[in-house]
């Protein structure tokens, strides 16, 4: 009787936990851009931002992923920059520098701006950013506790340019791991 209470009560717990997220399915979730970052063709100005959403599935609840979108002045695109752990199970490099929409859901999470530069400042940045990204050392590696994950990799850039002035928020889970000796 009592294991039987206790796997009814597990079954139920896992079948409120499953349903509480909105975003079973990654396949189908938003990609939508959310309409935070400003439209590439419309703005001459350099634009670096840093973004972070809930993280797919239960890991959401507490963890964020994020991630750093770049436009150069004059440019009519943006360059992201994050890490991406399933590239890693395959023996694929995790980090992605790629064009693509830079205020992306995060697989149906809205992200948040974490930090913004625009302008000289931002065009000042920029390059350093970019060769921090290129010299990120877990590069082929990724684990989701305690790291290296995507928080470690945006956490690294910000360590190595301080400018940036980045402060990740406590849900920014392995941001810490950049921070320890190897």
């Amino acid at each position: 009787m009592k294991i039987t209470r206790s796997l009814l009560l597990a079954l139920l717990v896992g079948a409120v936990l499953y349903g509480c997220s909105g975003r079973n399915d990654w396949a189908t979730a938003s990609r939508e851009s959310a309409g935070i970052a400003p439209d590439p063709a419309m703005t001459d100005e350099a634009v670096l931002h840093v973004y972070g959403a809930d993280a797919f599935g239960w890991r959401g609840w507490f963890a964020i992923h994020t991630w750093i979108a770049a436009k150069r002045a004059e440019e009519d695109h943006y360059t992201l920059y994050d890490v991406v752990g399933w590239r890693g199970r395959y023996g694929g490099r995790v980090v992605r520098i790629y064009r693509d929409v830079p205020d992306r859901f995060w697989y149906g999470a809205r992200p948040q701006l974490i930090k913004a530069h625009t302008g000289a400042d931002a065009e000042a940045l920029i390059d350093r950013v970019d060769n921090a990204a290129r010299a990120y050392p877990w590069a082929n590696t990724y684990k989701a506790f305690p790291g290296p994950n995507s928080n470690t990799f945006v956490a690294w850039i910000g360590r190595e340019v301080p400018e940036l002035e980045l402060d990740l928020p406590f849900s920014a889970i392995g941001s810490g791991y950049a921070d320890e000796p190897h």
